[in-house]
């Protein structure tokens, strides 16, 4: 019971930040900045933070295997290892190519002034 309430809270923590990268990179594809693209960046800068600080691993992973997860890497979530194998390298690069795509386009915009 507490292994698959920490799966579900990764889950969710996964899919949050997925999201938020997401979210960045069509705001570097399409030019639009909401209101929501501070929170998207600190959003995955908190993570970012936690995971760097914690050594390069999510604090739940440990949890995860405190209580009965034997992988330690992706099965603390409810996606398969194919699912999440790639993850930071597909969407560290995501995140780079939006977060230059949005700089780019907020120079281009402050040039023009």
């Amino acid at each position: 019971m507490r292994l698959a309430l920490v799966k579900a809270v990764h889950t969710v923590f996964y899919l949050v930040q997925v999201a938020a990268i997401l979210y960045i990179l069509a705001a570097g594809i399409t030019g639009k900045r909401g209101r929501y693209l501070p929170h998207a960046f600190a959003l995955v800068a908190f993570e970012s933070a936690v995971f760097i600080g914690n050594g390069r691993r999510c604090p739940l992973t440990a949890l995860a295997q405190r209580w009965g997860d034997h992988k330690g890497y992706v099965g603390d979530t409810f996606f398969s290892e194919r699912c999440t194998r790639h993850t930071f390298s597909v969407f560290g690069s995501l995140l780079a190519l939006g977060t230059g795509l949005v700089a780019a386009r907020a120079l281009r915009e402050r040039c023009r002034r």
